[in-house]
């Protein structure tokens, strides 16, 4: 586990551009911060059951949360009757989210992974992997991103689905940024919004009531790229919403949520 207190991106941040850094980006104080951030009541109630029922509607009763957080979705999922495992690259991520589950009553099943190696460390196979959270655009790397979808979908059973989500990173390369946090980012008096953006790097500050001010570096993952990688790497079917929305095209949605199913549709 990590024990530096202070996030340390060096002399220029916009040039830390490498998958293995979030490591040294979620500190302790940071993480200790997270549940301000998305406000679990909040966020419960702007998301509603959609990834409950997205799974329930497709047979998943295996889960594997790859990107467990803090604990959110593992805790709901575990609640709505779901047998979930929590993975997450972040130790203090995964120390808070048993914590968290502890408080609720759960013991989560808790493995620290690297997605890139992802089924060296969990075993057996799921009716699902979510990805959520915007956790995935961690990955710098074309090849990181590939092999991590790879490993997905081998740690799926063959009639099993990848839930995935990540920031409408589209509109704020071209448009610029404006979100209500209407969706993920529910906690009051906290102000987050990207510092830099280019085609290679969107770099966010969060700033908090107390003064406190922390920053993710993420690589800005466009929807149609993010879907393309998906097919190329074997994955059938895929359908994407915007903020929980099968219908989008009205207005910008601040994420989309990609469902990508690894079994042949006969017929397609």
């Amino acid at each position: 586990m990590s024990t530096a207190t202070e996030q340390d991106f060096g002399s220029d941040p916009t040039q830390v551009r490498d998958t293995d850094h979030y490591r040294m980006e979620y500190i302790e104080g940071f993480v200790d911060k997270w549940d301000d951030l998305i406000d679990w009541k909040s966020r419960a109630r702007s998301e509603g059951d959609f990834f409950i029922e997205e799974l329930k509607k497709r047979g998943a009763k295996r889960v594997l949360d790859v990107a467990t957080g803090t604990g959110f979705h593992s805790v709901r999922l575990v609640e709505a009757g779901f047998d979930v495992v929590s993975a997450d690259g972040s130790a203090e991520m995964l120390c808070k989210a048993f914590e968290n589950g502890r408080q609720r009553g759960h013991v989560l099943r808790t493995v620290q992974v690297d997605w890139r190696w992802l089924n060296r460390d969990i075993h057996g196979r799921y009716d699902a992997v979510i990805c959520l959270g915007n956790s995935f655009t961690h990955l710098f790397n074309e090849n990181d991103r590939r092999k991590a979808l790879a490993e997905f979908y081998s740690a799926l059973n063959h009639d099993g689905i990848l839930i995935l989500d990540q920031r409408n990173y589209d509109a704020i390369l071209d448009h610029g940024y404006d979100s209500k946090h209407t969706y993920y980012y529910c906690g009051d008096d906290i102000s987050v919004y990207p510092e830099h953006v280019d085609e290679g790097l969107a770099r966010f500050r969060y700033g908090f009531p107390d003064g406190s001010v922390y920053h993710l570096n993420m690589f800005p993952l466009r929807k149609e790229y993010t879907r393309r990688l998906m097919h190329e790497v074997g994955f059938q079917h895929i359908e994407t919403f915007g903020d929980f929305k099968e219908t989008y095209r009205d207005a910008d949605p601040d994420f989309f949520i990609h469902v990508a199913e690894k079994a042949y549709r006969e017929g397609e």
